[in-house]
């Protein structure tokens, strides 16, 4: 039953209504003007609402599906299950762990559930591997495992293929090292975890960088690079992970016998020959993927005249490893080449085809907005429409735009340069990308990457005074580094990607990779979450214009590869400025500013630090960054590695990584699956943690 005001009202006798509503006052708004008896049931039928919606709330924290949050640790005592730490855009919450908890008991003790709780805890893809099902062990006569063998034959190439890897099949001989701090592997009561941290990230229709009529590159920077799976989701909790099933990169051997899992539509690998995909037709009474492409070795020929080896006579060849794709020479050359591909990264940063739509500027939204290439054929005319009234350019599409555009914004008004969401278009400069505009006027780019020259903030512009406020750049890449020939812009050399040359602006960078940074003393610029590459230790990766202080810097959580000069660091939290030199780190002023648990080169010049590292100068030697990759483009660029120093991988305010990716908070995870971990293990086994990339 319901116990609004107007149906206890209506249990009341007549007469008492009628009364009721002669003291009423019609001129008031409905609900305003009631009776003193209605007014009074109203008051207490909102109590009884407030009363029944408690009830039913307290029905709901019965199960762990409905109830409050506040109850989720109480219903997890009584299934005795434990807590993990919960941390900002954590991938899990404690929640699903304790609804889970009864079906992972009910397969506790099997690999299966190990290898489910490992992925439910963490995030990442995750397998299991029992190492007693590897040893090579006398057998006892009665009970045979013919699967079981003691030696490995040179013929089973998909063994000999995954070698050295988690999906290791070949037979060992016992090590009887533990296998917890990572010592052994080969025991019988050895469990290994892997973590695949790296994930695989998809391109879709993108196009493929031209090195001549016949060959092509993958990466649309025309880039080597490694092409990963795209995972396949696993159906049932009892299936161990599969290499198909797990963020791997593709080997050329595996491709070359198994081209149906990794080549196709909604597949990992696709190409596109003038607009239509490279398949067999789908009326073929055989669909053979090897009668349209091959997979092959397309590496350089050694007698340096910049061919590739293996190139194709009457197929499409795939290189899987370096990223490359030959197109025969019994047929036309190409027009075009689209390719869908993934690629391999740590996270989220320097845009790509994900969802980022939540950092998009809100401001904006009701404002002007102009598709490309839909409502204009290129970025420079979208934003020359706009800069008058100010409002949205957004690109829909992954093309290469091969052009110079420029912003000159009216005062007060603003402008977002934006990719559409999970795009990532390639913007090719000619000249520099100039920013400019009136007082109070402020630009926003996100999403793009961004090759050939760089983006410039001029002090005067059309012979007007420079007076943008505010530049914000999120998910973008300024690539790093020389730039090659793409289509009609030749190759440039490396040279840093932002300069600041106007006073007062506030620049801000997120979740960007850039070249190195030049800047006015007088601006005032944020990173975070962000990578500035410089490509050598050596090298100025921030500073002033002639190479002196550059502006005011607040960094944090970023990796910063190159000498620092600032005038002043207002604040560094949580980062790794990887720089060598008589003075790497250099602040004008001492006297204000803030560096904390980050890492800073011996011999820097900075405000007085908190928990930075190396604390001690016994430490230098050991105390140090080291990182799997400085290259970009390789997909673990900028990670740290597994042997760096615990003080760097879990030196951050939060207990988590320095540098650019603190926020996925490795540390805190792996701990959570150690948390978890004995609870689902069988008496006498022992399990190691290890990380598969």
């Amino acid at each position: 039953m319901s116990f609004d005001k107007e149906t206890i009202y209506k249990l009341l006798p007549a007469f008492d209504r009628l009364r009721d509503m002669e003291l009423a006052d019609p001129s008031q708004p409905e609900g305003k003007g009631d009776g003193p008896m209605k007014a009074l049931l109203g008051l207490i039928s909102e109590q009884m609402a407030v009363l029944e919606e408690n009830l039913d709330q307290l029905y709901d924290d019965q199960f762990i599906e409905t109830c409050a949050e506040w109850v989720v640790p109480y219903i997890g005592e009584l299934v005795a299950t434990r807590g993990l730490v919960v941390f900002p855009g954590a991938p899990f919450s404690n929640r699903a762990q304790v609804a889970n908890t009864i079906a992972y008991r009910r397969r506790k003790g099997t690999a299966a559930v190990l290898e489910q709780l490992a992925h439910d805890v963490t995030g990442w893809n995750s397998n299991v591997v029992e190492y007693f099902q590897l040893l090579a062990t006398t057998q006892y006569m009665n009970h045979l495992r013919p699967q079981n063998l003691s030696i490995s034959g040179l013929k089973d190439w998909e063994k000999l293929e995954y070698a050295n890897t988690p999906f290791d099949k070949l037979s060992r001989t016992a090590d009887v090292r533990r296998i917890e701090p990572k010592r052994g592997k080969y025991n019988i009561p050895n469990i290994g975890i892997f973590l695949w941290r790296l994930g695989a990230y998809s391109s879709v229709k993108s196009p493929a960088c031209k090195v001549d009529e016949r060959r092509y590159k993958f990466d649309p920077l025309g880039k080597d690079v490694q092409l990963y799976n795209m995972p396949i989701i696993e159906e049932e909790i009892s299936h161990l992970a599969a290499p198909i099933n797990v963020p791997m990169p593709v080997s050329r051997l595996i491709m070359y016998n198994f081209p149906d899992r990794y080549y196709g539509q909604e597949k990992s690998i696709l190409v596109y020959l003038d607009g239509i995909s490279v398949i067999p037709p789908a009326e073929s009474p055989s669909y053979d993927l090897t009668s349209v492409i091959c997979i092959c070795n397309l590496s350089d020929t050694t007698d340096g005249t910049g061919n590739w080896c293996h190139m194709p006579d009457n197929k499409v060849a795939i290189d899987p490893v370096l990223g490359r794709i030959a197109f025969p020479a019994m047929s036309a050359p190409p027009s075009t080449v689209h390719v869908n591909y993934h690629y391999g990264f740590s996270d989220k940063t320097g845009g790509g085809d994900y969802g980022r739509i939540d950092t998009f500027s809100t401001e904006l939204e009701d404002t002007a907005k102009i598709k490309v290439p839909e409502d204009s054929p290129t970025i420079s005319a979208a934003l020359a429409a706009l800069q008058s009234t100010g409002g949205v350019v957004e690109i829909t599409n992954n093309e290469y735009y091969v052009e110079t555009p420029v912003i000159n914004i009216a005062a007060g008004k603003k402008i977002e340069l934006r990719a559409a969401d999970a795009m990532k278009p390639v913007l090719v400069l000619a000249n520099d990308f100039i920013i400019a505009g009136e007082a109070g006027s402020e630009v926003y780019i996100n999403g793009l990457l961004i090759s050939g020259a760089c983006l410039r903030l001029p002090p005067v512009y059309g012979g007007n005074i420079n007076q943008v406020k505010k530049l914000d750049i999120h998910h973008c890449t300024l690539a790093p580094g020389k730039s090659r020939t793409i289509q009609s812009m030749p190759e440039q050399p490396s040279q840093p990607r932002l300069v600041i040359e106007m006073p007062g602006v506030n620049v801000k960078m997120d979740r960007c990779i850039s070249g190195a940074v030049r800047s006015n003393e007088e601006a005032e610029i944020e990173i975070t979450n962000s990578i500035v590459d410089a490509l050598d230790e050596n090298t100025n990766a921030y500073s002033g214009l002639n190479s002196n202080y550059g502006a005011p810097l607040k960094v944090e959580n970023s990796t910063i590869i190159g000498r620092v000069k600032t005038r002043i660091m207002h604040l560094a939290s949580n980062t790794i400025f990887y720089a060598d030199g008589v003075v790497p780190v250099e602040a004008q002023r001492f006297q204000e500013g803030c560096i904390r648990f980050s890492y800073v080169p011996p011999g820097s010049l900075i405000p007085s630090p908190h928990e930075c590292q190396p604390k001690d100068k016994q430490d230098i030697a050991r105390v140090r960054p080291l990182f799997n990759s400085l290259e970009y483009g390789k997909a673990d660029y900028c990670q740290l590695s597994a042997h760096c120093a615990i003080e760097i991988k879990q030196g951050a305010d939060n207990d988590a990584e320095m540098g650019a990716f603190c926020n996925l908070y490795q540390p805190q995870r792996e701990a959570n699956l150690r948390t978890r971990l004995n609870e689902y293990m069988r008496f006498g086994l022992e399990a190691g943690i290890f990380y598969g990339s």
